[in-house]
């Protein structure tokens, strides 16, 4: 089973078309079980993903490969290594655990400044003692990766990938990271919702890309598929990619991608250069 369950919602109202708010815990549990008799094995979680955690740690998820993140150090931070610990255990205390699978930064970039050798030896003492197995990054990208390789070598990535943002595979990056056995996990298969919205629900923000939106709407009337199918199909058939986290709502969300995730493309959508990078990264919409 390729597909890992994305807990934000447990702990956030999350995604731009989401209408039914932070899942219920009663929901959420509903939803664990429903995913692991399918199979799922992977959760993803993160610290700043308000109390995601410890809903997670009050359901139960022994059993599960959990995958947390770091927020970033705080700035003027006296003692990294500390820090990192204290976040660290923190989080296996609210989950419940006494190790995690993965545990990645979520702003990686800090790799790169003046704490970074400081934060890269936290985060391997941590994996030395068995608090977590792989430590590792959730990108925006690709060139994030291209700053960080030549300096970090890590076990996981997280980063964005979707039918519409294949920046991923077309960079040689997924490729570059199975050949090294970097674990690779990818985020944003239905960019938060927006490629499953129809034309006329869509927010009138994007109508910038119409270009997009329009050879969206043609190849999937061409093709008859689901976008559900078409968006889960493309990221499930990439031998590169060990697990594609997605976030639901309820059980019936889940069945729904269950349902469609097996399948393969004859085609892809051709899409148009786009003119800016704006549409496919969700933390620039709030300037659109």
């Amino acid at each position: 089973m390729k597909l890992a369950l994305g807990t934000v919602q447990f702990g956030l109202n999350y995604g731009v078309a989401n209408t039914a708010g932070r899942v219920s815990t009663n929901m959420a549990d509903a939803i664990l079980r429903r995913a692991q008799l399918t199979g799922m094995d992977t959760l993803d979680t993160a610290i700043d993903y308000g109390d995601s955690e410890s809903v997670l740690g009050g359901l139960g998820v022994q059993g599960w490969k959990v995958v947390s993140k770091l927020p970033a150090v705080p700035e003027g931070c006296p003692n990294v290594a500390q820090w990192v610990r204290t976040q660290t255990q923190e989080s296996l205390q609210r989950l419940g655990l006494q190790r995690m699978h993965g545990l990645l930064l979520h702003r990686p970039g800090q790799l790169l400044e003046g704490l970074g050798p400081d934060l890269y030896a936290a985060l391997q003492a941590l994996k030395a003692e068995g608090l977590v197995s792989k430590v590792g990054v959730s990108v925006y990208g690709p060139a994030e990766l291209e700053d960080l390789w030549p300096k970090y070598q890590v076990d996981l990535v997280q980063a964005p990938l979707s039918i519409l943002d294949r920046s991923l595979v077309d960079s040689g990056w997924a490729s570059r990271l199975k050949d090294a056995d970097v674990e690779i996990h990818t985020r944003s298969a239905f960019l938060q919702g927006l490629l499953l919205m129809p034309a006329d629900k869509r927010p009138v923000r994007f109508n910038h890309w119409a270009n997009i939106w329009q050879e969206w709407d043609r190849w999937l009337l061409a093709t008859g598929l689901t976008p559900v199918q078409a968006c889960l199909r493309y990221a499930n058939s990439l031998d590169e990619i060990n697990r594609v986290v997605v976030g639901v709502d309820s059980v019936m969300q889940l069945n729904e991608i269950l349902a469609a995730a097996n399948g393969v493309l004859d085609t892809l959508p051709a899409f148009k250069p786009l003119q800016d990078g704006r549409l496919i990264n969700p933390a620039s919409w709030n300037q659109l």
